[in-house]
């Protein structure tokens, strides 16, 4: 990476504090090439090297949140919780690996994933003037907006084909900065091991974002190339000491995003709208999935994976909601928007650069509130918890879409899109009607609750039927639970047009209003924010100039933080571990304190006073799950799984007197493996043996 890329960050770059000063504690989700190497070294007399940086950004993996390589066979170290996936489509009703766990003893009992991939980030490069020049002088913010998305597939194509990566350009600073992101992409992901839910969920919803904690939510894949393991010399070593207390540690992984330079006009929006419909949506599906669940055993095996989704997201967002409905926090945002904007109305030339930005954006989100509803329902999100509904959907629109130029497609079926779209699209993973029914069905009634009985969508998709007569009706004409089915439809417009597949016809009874709603959110809401936040940005620079992170947009960010308690909400001391200890003494015997047979069986032979969990000050958030912990040798040291509740918020100010980020510490993992499951060979690979 450039120095010129450096430099150009720190030239747009923005403050992200609480407040107006030098941002303060360990607060920060860096770009790698704008790592706050002195003030690192100030803090804790540690002096961050280039070396140091490349050989971490070069180990750490995106793969379905994020990951690590841990040896130069390919091993991957990520968590439990991102394992679940292939682990439950893995799964049957004779071999339940989420209920079981799983061990491959030798390579070739390692099971391929479906369409799980692993993007490895090798260079970045800086396209902003590309992408803003195609913008043309004068034309409006919409049309401005659908020129650079352009211009941006036109680069990531050129990119794709002159590398053979996965090329992605990622929007910084709102728009300040366009990077281009290249990744070599592993598609042949085979499950190493997975401890039992019993032991990787332990504690289940209820200690779901809590500290203390007693999980050994980890996982191992391995990445193949041409049917062998995959040669990786950029890898993490283990640390044979394990964590301590007070040490500097690092967490690199791909955190999702947060909305710390949102304006008040934002963040007042997502507290009174759209947050809240989300938060109904998934009390809503949780109810329907439990209810599932409780009939058998075997809907409860099939909607675990599923069940645990929606949980920790209405988990994630009652935190956020409750961020946003502090009025601490929002005195802070709002001292920090008007600091800002008092500044750039008391000098006519930034007045005359800036002055309008926020009122651009404000008028944006009242706009917004006219359509919001039936936006995400028909467009964002129509399909959450039913694998049907969008295959259904992206099988219409691959159709559709390829039709056209790359650079006139939606943003998912462009060219440097396809090939994951694609892994997903036409996954052999199993399908099960019952639950898509019992999901579909959920999906109608809450349409006809939030969009009203009369609304035309909801009419048509009814027809004069139930919810549950309805989902019924297009699951069980549906034939889309076949590949080769969904392969020749997505290859012919007509044909996906004309079928007569109940799942395809759902989606056509959605897809046109669906559009209509997108196009207007992007002219309406996205030109506008493109623009104008681009301009706030500005205007923090030339008011303060200090130099900070962009928010998160899951790709590869840096932080770091100490080892370290906390007081709690009620003035108790929480130590910076758990031990194996406390994790016997937290059992209760039933779910979700049960502990799997061969760990009750194991105690007499496990240190109990090994460090299991941990947590750090290191600023985090969701996407960061499976991420590396290293300490300044650039060891694994753990590996981050969660958050405790206080850091919800931290997804729009970051604090750190009680928000932590929760991982697993490396001793446990250790420990683990040797004592209870066995695992000589993964140990030996490890360097451990």
């Amino acid at each position: 990476m450039s120095m010129n890329i450096r430099r150009c960050v720190v030239a747009i770059a923005v403050v992200a504090c609480a407040t107006l000063k030098p941002c303060l504690g360990d607060e920060g989700m860096w770009l790698f090439e704008a790592f706050p190497k002195q003030r690192v070294a100030a803090k804790y007399g540690f002096q961050v090297t280039d070396e140091f940086l490349d050989r971490l950004r070069l180990a750490s993996l995106r793969v379905g949140a994020s990951g690590s390589f841990v040896s130069p066979q390919g091993l991957i170290f990520t968590n439990h919780h991102v394992a679940l996936d292939c682990v439950q489509k893995l799964s049957t009703a004779e071999h339940n690996y989420v209920a079981e766990g799983f061990w491959a003893p030798a390579l070739a009992d390692e099971k391929p994933c479906p369409d799980l991939e692993a993007d490895q980030l090798l260079r970045i490069e800086d396209v902003t003037q590309r992408v803003k020049a195609a913008a043309k002088p004068g034309v409006p913010e919409a049309e401005a907006l659908r020129q650079r998305l352009a211009e941006i597939a036109r680069i990531e194509k050129e990119c794709a084909n002159a590398s053979g990566n996965r090329c992605e350009v990622v929007n910084l600073y709102s728009g300040g900065l366009y990077h281009l992101y290249q990744y070599k992409k592993y598609t042949d992901i085979r499950l190493v091991f997975a401890p039992e839910s019993d032991i990787g969920f332990f504690g289940g919803d209820p200690d779901n974002f809590t500290y203390p904690r007693y999980c050994l939510d980890i996982a191992f894949f391995r990445a193949y190339e041409n049917g062998q393991p995959a040669r990786t010399p950029h890898y993490l070593r283990w640390s044979r000491e394990g964590v301590k207390e007070g040490e500097l540690t690092f967490v690199s992984g791909n955190p999702g995003t947060t909305g710390r330079l949102l304006t008040m006009a934002q963040l007042e929006f997502f507290r009174d709208h759209y947050y809240p419909l989300i938060h109904r949506r998934l009390d809503s599906l949780i109810r329907t999935l439990q209810s599932y669940s409780a009939r058998s055993a075997e809907n409860e095996r099939v909607a675990h994976d599923n069940l645990f989704s929606q949980q920790n997201s209405y988990k994630a967002y009652s935190g956020f909601l409750a961020g946003l409905r502090d009025a601490k926090l929002m005195a802070l945002k709002r001292d920090e928007e008007n600091k800002l904007r008092a500044a750039v109305l008391g000098d006519s030339e930034k007045r005359a650069q800036y002055g309008g930005a926020w009122e651009s954006i404000a008028l944006a989100y009242h706009k917004f509130r006219d359509y919001y509803k039936p936006y995400w329902l028909l467009e964002f999100n129509p399909h959450r918890g039913s694998d049907l509904l969008r295959i259904a959907r992206d099988v219409l629109r691959l159709a559709e879409e390829r039709q056209k130029p790359n650079e006139q497609r939606l943003r998912e079926y462009r060219d440097s899109a396809l090939p994951s779209l694609e892994r997903q699209l036409y996954s052999p993973a199993p399908i099960t009607d019952s639950m898509e029914i019992a999901v579909l069905a959920d999906y109608f009634e809450f349409l006809s609750r939030e969009l009203g009985p009369e609304d035309a969508t909801v009419k048509a998709i009814l027809n004069g039927r139930s919810p549950q007569q309805a989902a019924a009706a297009y699951v069980g004409s549906s034939r889309l639970k076949d590949v080769a089915e969904r392969k020749r439809l997505a290859a012919d417009a007509g044909a996906a047009r004309a079928s007569e597949d109940g799942m395809l016809r759902l989606a056509r009874l959605l897809d046109d209003r669906a559009r209509n709603l997108r196009k207007r959110y992007e002219d309406e809401v996205e030109a506008v924010l493109t623009s104008s936040a681009a301009k706030i940005a500005q205007a923090r620079l030339a008011v303060f100039g200090q130099e900070a992170y962009p928010d998160a947009t899951f790709t590869l960010r840096l932080t770091y933080g100490a080892v370290k308690g906390y007081k709690d909400q009620k003035g108790r001391w929480i130590p910076y571990a758990t031990t194996f200890r406390g994790l016997y003494q937290r059992t209760t015997g039933k779910p979700p304190y049960r502990l799997p047979k061969r760990w009750l069986e194991a105690r007499a032979k496990l240190n109990l006073n090994t460090p299991f969990n941990f947590v750090t000050t290191a600023d985090t958030h969701g996407g960061n799950s499976g991420s590396p912990t290293v300490n300044t040798r650039g060891e694994i040291v753990g590996i981050l799984f969660d958050g405790n509740i206080e850091s919800l918020p931290n997804r729009f100010v970051y604090t750190e007197e009680q928000a932590r980020s929760v991982h697993v510490a490396s001793q446990a993992v250790v420990e683990a493996l040797r004592k209870v499951y066995g695992a000589g060979r993964l140990l030996e690979e490890l360097g451990l043996k």
